[in-house]
């Protein structure tokens, strides 16, 4: 099987060189076909080989998902846990009335077979998962097809007999899985625009016959084009209770999330105001988004809140990160000082109030500085400095008077002056413990 996967990433190398090739890098003449010509399968293999050669000759043509972490054109997944992955191949063949096509191929005793086709209108694949919705032990397909320039349909299918079982399709812009209702099963959220313009996430649960129906709707607080621009996360309020988290954000910088959860049975949006309709966490745009900070099971909601200056530049916001309970009630949970620029964030001490200041220098340059203090002007007093080294002398440079060394990232060294005060109350086992770097995610686009 290792063989057929090195194949699988070498097909996908060779999409993406043939895309790029320009100039003296190219063989003139080497035909469009043979740029786009795949890497020979290996021998145990050449049923796979055959069939999909066939389909291409017959008028087929490759047509990998355009977004989410499933990109390639052939991609294996167990689907039916039975420790044997099928083969899944993404081709489009333009004469037939449904042009897009997944070709679902088992393994045998003799190779690969095909044994069922996805069938589905559009202009693309856009994206593809994997999930045991229903906790089965077989894994569902959710694929999305590319209908207009905003707008995708989501088709949910299971594979039943041999044969494609669709559980549910609707036009949407955003989807979420989660758990909502805490019986095993994965439920549906779609988020699209409703008839009168506004943002709405509709909730599909299963019914009795083993589908997905619409059993909900809930108001959101933002345009499709400001989620859009978000993000969509399933997480955990307080007490273990299943939520979604949906943020947008706005041309004009402006961040505001939605907490969806089940309230006796019901969909509903925790964090809407009943005054304003709209919901009460509505922030500036810091690049930040849901996520659990501090790893305790329970998704937290960034609240940024300006810190005192001590000098002419932005000092930057303390992150005061917020949890929610089931009766949408929040609570902080933890602060923390993020560093953007020089990717670093750090958790602020409780007793670190809101008297804290700071005081940046060179922030992004290869030489930088976060100093936090108390007060300000000549009585300000201060109890900690964090530097980012990346220049050709980082290393003397965070060595420099028994800097305390937080970290390495590649090229760059994090380190510290701890400068003591009654203030601080920070060692440097407990300054380390509270150091984070950033980890930057790839994004590949959303489903």
């Amino acid at each position: 099987m290792r063989s057929l996967k090195r194949y699988l990433a070498v097909l996908f190398a060779a999409l993406s060189l043939a895309g790029t090739l320009s100039g003296c890098s190219l063989n003139l003449a080497a035909s469009p076909e043979d740029l786009y010509a795949l890497p020979q399968l290996p021998a145990e293999y050449a049923g796979l080989n055959n069939s999909i050669r066939q389909l291409i000759e017959a008028g087929a043509e490759y047509a990998a998902p355009t977004a989410g972490t499933n990109l390639q054109p052939l991609q294996l997944v167990d689907l039916d846990g039975d420790g044997q992955e099928e083969a899944l191949a993404f081709l489009r063949r333009g004469s037939d009335e449904r042009a897009l096509k997944i070709y679902i191929y088992e393994r045998t005793e003799q190779g690969y077979a095909q044994s069922a086709v996805i069938e589905g209108s559009g202009t693309a694949v856009y994206s593809v998962d994997y999930r045991d919705l229903d906790g089965d032990g077989r894994q569902e397909i959710l694929v999305s097809w590319k209908v207009g320039p905003e707008m995708q349909v989501l088709s949910v299918f299971t594979i039943h007999l041999g044969a494609p079982r669709e559980l549910m399709n609707s036009g949407y812009i955003r989807y979420a899985a989660a758990d909502l209702d805490g019986c095993g099963r994965e439920e549906i959220l779609i988020f699209r625009t409703d008839e009168q313009g506004a943002g709405t996430a509709d909730y599909y649960a299963w019914t009795d016959d083993g589908t997905l129906a619409p059993a909900g709707v809930a108001r959101l607080s933002m345009t499709m084009a400001e989620l859009s621009a978000g993000q969509v996360l399933s997480g955990t309020l307080r007490g273990s209770v299943p939520a979604v988290f949906a943020t947008g954000v706005s041309d004009s910088r402006i961040q505001v999330t939605d907490v969806l959860a089940l309230r006796q049975g019901e969909l509903g949006n925790l964090t809407v105001s009943n005054s304003t309709g709209v919901s009460r966490e509505i922030y500036r745009y810091m690049g930040l988004f849901p996520t659990d900070i501090d790893g305790d099971g329970v998704t937290e909601l960034p609240v940024p809140e300006d810190l005192l200056s001590s000098g002419d530049a932005d000092p930057g916001c303390r992150i005061n990160w917020r949890s929610y309970d089931a009766a949408g009630v929040g609570a902080t949970a933890l602060s923390t000082y993020h560093a953007l620029a020089d990717g670093w964030y750090l958790e602020l001490p409780e007793n670190w109030g809101k008297a804290l200041s700071v005081r940046t220098e060179g922030a992004g340059t290869d030489v930088s500085m976060a100093s936090f203090g108390f007060g300000s002007g000549e009585d300000r007093t201060e109890v900690l400095r964090i530097y980012t080294f990346s220049g050709e002398n980082r290393e003397t440079l965070a060595a420099k008077g028994g800097r305390i060394l937080l970290s390495r990232e590649g090229e760059t060294i994090y380190a510290a002056e701890l400068l003591g005060g009654s203030a601080s109350a920070l060692t440097e086992d407990a300054l380390r413990q509270r150091f984070h770097r950033i980890t930057r995610v790839w994004n590949l686009g959303g489903n």
